[in-house]
């Protein structure tokens, strides 16, 4: 039995555009949030080690307002790339930055995590008229595109967080992979021309990952920084883990098997 067609396929790569969706019928619209360099690898690497749930949040009031109304939340978050800081809070200072590495199993298993990114977060939470909203990275992309085939999902749009107000390099790169999956099921369907783009920079780019991420905006000032430089690597590692990361009840993302 063939998988359903994707019947249309459409690519957002600039927070103008994610700006767009709140005003949106997406109620029979899958949404894939990429933000590769971090925050969907970090969040997705927090599930595999055993976290319980993950609140996006679009700003760090709304972080320090969960963790009055619940302590043993964790705060994780950053703010130009850096760990938050009580200084930069004006309050807590945050159990976590956004390094995937920090997530380890003993610092998250069982516990409630309150995110907020630059970004990522604020992407995830304009997704929320969609029928459905997955955060996704390298790190399980055959999940994604399995959990897609297997609800016959039919209408979808791939999401780049991006940086600040552009677009960002490895969230195409990302997305581009996704898309390249998934392109047989598209075949007769409407498919937008950011979606052959990002397809073609991945197909051209993916013998090498953690070279390309690397090349990017986020990608240098990574590895420019001594700390955090060993993050690209991660995140550039493809199908780590076999689940996806949905949106729940109230915006919690948890952990789902990527098929049934």
């Amino acid at each position: 039995m063939k998988p359903p067609r994707i019947s249309r396929l459409e690519v957002l790569l600039t927070p103008a555009e994610i700006a767009t969706l709140p005003s949106r019928d997406l109620s029979r619209t899958v949404c894939v949030v990429f933000d590769v360099l971090r925050a969907t690898s970090t969040l997705l690497e927090a599930l595999a080690n055993g976290a319980d749930s993950i609140l996006p949040v679009p700003d760090i009031a709304s972080s320090l307002l969960q963790k009055s109304r619940d302590p043993a939340v964790l705060l994780a978050g950053e703010r130009d790339g850096l760990k938050i800081t009580a200084a930069v809070s004006g309050g807590a200072e945050f159990d976590l930055g956004n390094s995937p590495r920090e997530f380890t199993r003993e610092r998250v298993a069982g516990r409630r995590i309150v995110m907020t990114t630059t970004n990522g977060t604020r992407a995830l939470d304009s997704c929320s008229g969609a029928a459905s909203v997955l955060a996704a990275s390298f790190s399980n992309l055959a999940a994604t595109a399995r959990w897609l085939e297997r609800r016959d999902v039919t209408q979808v749009c791939l999401i780049g967080a991006g940086t600040r107000d552009h677009s960002a390099w490895e969230d195409a790169l990302g997305i581009g992979a996704l898309v390249d999956l998934v392109w047989e099921r598209t075949r007769d369907g409407w498919v937008d021309d950011a979606a052959r783009v990002v397809r073609e920079v991945y197909l051209t780019r993916r013998s090498d990952l953690a070279a390309a991420l690397g090349e990017g905006r986020n990608g240098r000032r990574l590895l420019s920084l001594p700390e955090l430089a060993a993050d690209v690597a991660l995140c550039a590692q493809s199908d780590r883990f076999d689940f996806v990361a949905v949106r729940g009840a109230e915006g919690v993302l948890r952990r789902e098997p990527a098929s049934d």
